[in-house]
C-alpha cells in the first residue's frame, strides 16, 4: 500500500539557524515524513543541527538543498504556505488540520509541499504568492509566534492523522490530472506575455494583475489537459496578425 506521506515534502525555506533544522527533520520523522527540502538556508545542517535532529539524520543527510522556492516545488501539485496572519490577495487560507486533509488527499495526483518561512519574518508575499493554500495554526490570538520546529510539529501531525484516516492515496478522478507548479507558472507566464504584446499590460506599472491572476489559478486548481488549452489559446492569438506588432 503507497505511502501518502511519502510524497509530501517539508520545505524549509531561508532559515537562520542549523538548530531549526535538525529539530525540524526530528518533527517530521517522529510522525513519518522523511522528505526535507531547504531553500537558501543561512547555514547548512551541521554539528548543531545533527544534536537537535536526536536520530533523525537520515533525514538531514536526504536534504535537498535549493537556491529557491520555485525549484523546491518543480513538479508538485499542490504547495501550502504555512503563515500567522492573513495576506491581501491571498490564495484560500484554511486552518491546519483542513489543510492537511486536502494536502493528502491530493497525493493521489502528484507531489505536495508544505512550506514553511524564515525564523523570524515568516514568508514573503512573493513566496506566498507560490503557493496554492495558506494554512495557519489556531494559536493563541494575543500571542501565536510558534518556534519553527514546534509549526513543523503541528503540521506533521495532522498530515499523520490524515494519512491514518485516508489511507491509500484516492484513484485519479477521471476528469483529468491537476496541472503541477511547473505548469502553471509557465501559463501565468504565458499570459504575462501576451497581456505586455497586447498593450493590456504596462511592465513600468504592472500594479496586481499577476498576483490576481494566481489567485484565480489558486481557487480553480486547473487540469493539465486546462492549462495546455489556454496555452494553445494564447499562443494562437499571439500570433495572430491582428495583434500589435
Amino acid at each position: 500500500m503507497n505511502d501518502p506521506l511519502s510524497r509530501i515534502r517539508i520545505v524549509l525555506s531561508r532559515t537562520s539557524h542549523p538548530g531549526n533544522i535538525g529539530a525540524a527533520a526530528r518533527a517530521m520523522k517522529t510522525m513519518g515524513l522523511t522528505r526535507l527540502y531547504l531553500v537558501s538556508p543561512k547555514h547548512l545542517p551541521e554539528e548543531q543541527a545533527t544534536a537537535m535532529a536526536s536520530g533523525a539524520d537520515d533525514v538531514l543527510t536526504a536534504a535537498i538543498v535549493v537556491d529557491t522556492l520555485e525549484e523546491a516545488l518543480q513538479g508538485t501539485v499542490l504547495a501550502v504556505a504555512m503563515t500567522a496572519r492573513r495576506r491581501d490577495l491571498s490564495a484560500p487560507i484554511a486552518w491546519v488540520r483542513d489543510a492537511a486533509a486536502e494536502a493528502v488527499a491530493a497525493t493521489g495526483q502528484g507531489e505536495v509541499a508544505i512550506v514553511f518561512g524564515n525564523e523570524t519574518a515568516g514568508l514573503s508575499n512573493q513566496e506566498t504568492d507560490l503557493c496554492q493554500r495558506l494554512a495557519m495554526i489556531s494559536a493563541n490570538s494575543e500571542y501565536s509566534s510558534l518556534n519553527l520546529a514546534a509549526a513543523v510539529q503541528v503540521a506533521c501531525y495532522e498530515l499523520r492523522l490524515a494519512g491514518l484516516d485516508v489511507g491509500a492515496p484516492p484513484p485519479v478522478h477521471e476528469a483529468g490530472l491537476p496541472a503541477s507548479h511547473d505548469e502553471i507558472e509557465g501559463l501565468i507566464g504565458h499570459i504575462e506575455a501576451a497581456a505586455i504584446k497586447s498593450g493590456f499590460l504596462d511592465p513600468a506599472q504592472p500594479k496586481r494583475l499577476i498576483p490576481r491572476v494566481r489567485r484565480l489559478f489558486a481557487r480553480a486548481q486547473p487540469e493539465k489537459e486546462e492549462v495546455a488549452i489556454l496555452r494553445g489559446l494564447l499562443s494562437s492569438l499571439m500570433d495572430t496578425r491582428y495583434w500589435p506588432k
